[in-house]
């Protein structure tokens, strides 16, 4: 790796997802029975990312989404010895919607006699206990616990500050109907403020650290820039602004992402706007912000 740093680096930004994961360009019609099960086999065992890389129609195609499904649930089925229990682990939704354990030993937990499920989709917690966790009537003793309360995503954040921009508009009051971004780095009516790998950036769909790399790089442009032309404020403007949202809902449109309740449309908090936050298409999103910077930074004020 370190030998072909840069050229790893490089391939890694072309990608969908600023990571290689060998994406079959074939889609799933292209291949027969015994090709699909080969190819579902292999990609099971290369494990992680890589089996995301299935199919080249995997987030579009309906058909080619039931196949890599079923294709988990069956790895499911053949772990867990209890056919009750593996049930209980079987995603009812769409390959992709939410992150699948491919594969790292997680499901053979399962049958240990020491490991216990308890379905809160059932039921759900009712209560932290002094000794534990109480859910369905039962109170559950436990040594730790860790909880998962961090994916109030992409805006939580940042709507958790008390962030004002010109005539003291609140960024809470602005987003309450969803966030509004130009390139997911800036929002129309807060100049000089700039969001790292915000809502409308391909962020959370990507490997981070390109992604946030990217992020940092383009405001340090900008930053210079400003001061080349003697410049002391920037702020996207409204049009920009609406274009990029439109768009932004445009491609996730046309995937099967938007058919799922996941925190990438906020559907895990009671109450937040059901909006897709991220840009499906790292390579295209960076040569949007190289043709915006290019263009003396088009769709943006300056001051």
């Amino acid at each position: 790796v370190k030998k072909n740093y840069r050229a790893f680096r490089a391939n890694g930004r072309a990608q969908p997802i600023a990571w290689d994961t060998a994406g079959n360009e074939r889609t799933a019609e292209e291949h027969t029975p015994d090709e699909i099960r080969t190819e579902c086999e292999r990609r099971w065992e290369m494990g992680g990312l890589y089996f995301y890389g299935t199919f080249a129609d995997l987030l579009v195609g309906k058909e080619a989404n039931d196949i890599v499904a079923e294709f988990v649930r069956g790895k499911i089925r053949e772990r867990v010895k209890d056919p009750q229990l593996a049930n209980a682990l079987l995603p009812d939704t769409i390959f992709g919607c939410k992150r699948v354990c491919a594969d790292t030993g997680y499901f053979e937990t399962y049958n240990r006699s020491n490991v216990t499920l308890v379905d809160i989709a059932q039921s759900g917690i009712e209560e932290i206990t002094t000794h534990g966790v109480r859910a369905d009537g039962k109170e559950y003793a436990v040594d730790a616990i860790v909880t998962a309360t961090g994916f109030d995503a992409m805006t939580g954040s940042l709507d958790r500050i008390d962030i004002q921009g010109k005539g003291g508009l609140k960024l809470k009051d602005k987003w309450h109907a969803g966030p509004r971004t130009y390139l997911g780095l800036t929002t129309a009516g807060f100049p000089n403020f700039f969001i790292i790998s915000g809502p409308g950036s391909p962020s959370v769909l990507t490997n981070m650290i390109t992604s946030i790399e990217q992020h940092v790089e383009f405001v340090a442009d900008c930053v210079a820039w400003l001061r080349g032309q003697e410049l002391a404020s920037i702020d996207a403007s409204i049009e920009a602004e609406d274009d990029w949202v439109d768009h932004v809902n445009e491609v996730a449109g046309e995937t099967l992402l938007l058919g799922c309740n996941s925190w990438y449309l906020g559907a895990n908090v009671p109450g937040k706007p059901r909006v897709f936050m991220p840009y499906l298409g790292f390579p295209e999103y960076v040569e949007k912000c190289d043709t915006v910077a290019k263009n003396a930074y088009e769709g943006f004020q300056t001051a």
